[in-house]
């Protein structure tokens, strides 16, 4: 079963407080060890995500994800977040005139409660969901939000530096680019969020590699 095949009129509870219980269990299993069982056992044929690439869910605060899209105020064009969790901040993009928005998350379940986010928030099939960001083209992508695993930082920074282009911002929470310097940051604790111009990491990038000792001893006269 695919999250883009999920019959959300299925799942959707008709009264005002089966709508808050309901989407609070979702959001219970998926954050808890019920994924877990889930997922090893491949219901649904689901597959384990590997350990290494997971981050235990915790929903950003309405603070965080306001903090993250107000480093992003200003700026327009495709959106895509990394680690998109419950889809929340692809919601919230998508709401302040991003276009396209697009969603990465591996946790099957969650791509699920993305979708009815999408649906009770007015904008489903008008947002996009996908499971493997490592296939991700970011190669006409202006503006993207992160939030994933600290192993997977400096492969995500390869990725980054390779595809972006020039003109692209990144925003991420929690868990900043330790190679990168960004040029701004918002809020305090777990709800503090750095912003990085790729054109100012790649300029950084280079005077890092013109002033290494191999550099100059190449231009070393002999």
């Amino acid at each position: 079963m695919d999250a883009d095949d999920l019959d959300l009129g299925q799942l959707a509870p008709t009264t005002s407080h089966g709508k808050r219980k309901g989407w609070h269990l979702w959001q219970m299993a998926a954050g808890t060890g019920l994924i877990v069982y889930v997922v090893r056992t491949k219901a649904f044929g689901f597959h384990r995500v590997p350990f290494r690439l997971q981050v235990p869910y915790v929903p950003s605060s309405a603070k965080q994800v306001e903090n993250m899209m107000s480093l992003l105020e200003g700026r327009s064009g495709k959106l895509v977040d990394l680690g998109s969790g419950d889809g929340r901040i692809v919601v919230e993009a998508y709401r302040r005139g991003f276009r396209p928005v697009i969603g990465y998350e591996l946790n099957p379940w969650l791509l699920h409660l993305s979708n009815i986010r999408a649906w009770r928030a007015g904008c489903y099939g008008k947002v996009y969901f996908r499971q493997d960001h490592w296939k991700a083209d970011l190669t006409d992508c202006s503006n993207v939000t992160a939030f994933l695993a600290p192993g997977l930082v400096p492969l995500l920074e390869n990725k980054l530096l390779a595809e972006l282009p020039e003109d692209a911002c990144v925003v991420v929470a929690r868990f900043p680019f330790l190679e990168w310097t960004p040029t701004g940051f918002t809020g305090d604790g777990l709800e503090r969020a750095w912003v990085y111009n790729i054109r100012a990491v790649r300029q950084a990038q280079q005077g890092k590699t013109e002033g290494s000792p191999a550099q100059e001893a190449k231009h070393t006269p002999h």
